[in-house]
């Protein structure tokens, strides 16, 4: 199994104040290696910007234990869904999302070589993201919680194991067993 991270560009917004009107945002393509290269990086992916488990839950627990992970040494978390840029931003927006980074993987690209693009036309969703969290180190995946019964179509969604809270004790006995900080 290939550990290293899939490597492919996102297009995002970025706020540019150069940019005239009431809109002052630009594209700027974004590479795996400018988000995973030389860092500490959490991810963690869930099916829909909007939706119920990943707005109530899912993306805020990682904003509001954003700082305990800084504090275990990773550098970023980001919060991964096959949602346009404009989907992710309103978004984060609507949550108050300061600390997390928003990516969006439109075109599946990421999610797709990564194993987990489910079918969810159960949900009138079409292809999605299947949930699950990750840390990252230098572009090289070190740990994987993928949630349990991956599927098309899955009936249920689950929410068990990609949480922040699984996350973060998991960096923390990283740490501890390696003695870093």
């Amino acid at each position: 199994m290939d550990t290293s991270v899939p490597q492919v560009t996102f297009k995002t917004r970025v706020r540019d104040e150069s940019v005239e009107g009431e809109n002052p945002f630009r594209w700027q393509d974004v590479t795996s290696q400018d988000v995973f290269a030389g860092k500490k990086i959490v991810l963690f992916a869930l099916p829909g910007a909007f939706t119920p488990t990943c707005s109530s839950t899912h993306l805020p627990g990682y904003e509001n234990h954003y700082e305990d992970f800084v504090a275990q040494g990773v550098d970023d978390v980001y919060c991964l869904s096959v949602n346009d840029a404009f989907s992710m931003f309103q978004w984060a927006k609507q949550l108050d999302i300061h600390k997390v980074k928003m990516l969006p993987d439109g075109n599946a690209d990421f999610t797709r070589l990564m194993g987990m693009l489910v079918k969810k036309q159960n949900l009138g969703f079409g292809d999605r993201t299947w949930r699950y969290s990750m840390l990252v180190v230098d572009g090289e995946i070190q740990q994987v919680f993928a949630e349990p019964g991956k599927m098309d179509n899955c009936p249920e969604d689950p929410f068990t194991c990609s949480d922040a809270e699984t996350m973060l004790n998991f960096v923390r006995d990283s740490n501890l067993e390696s003695g870093a900080a």
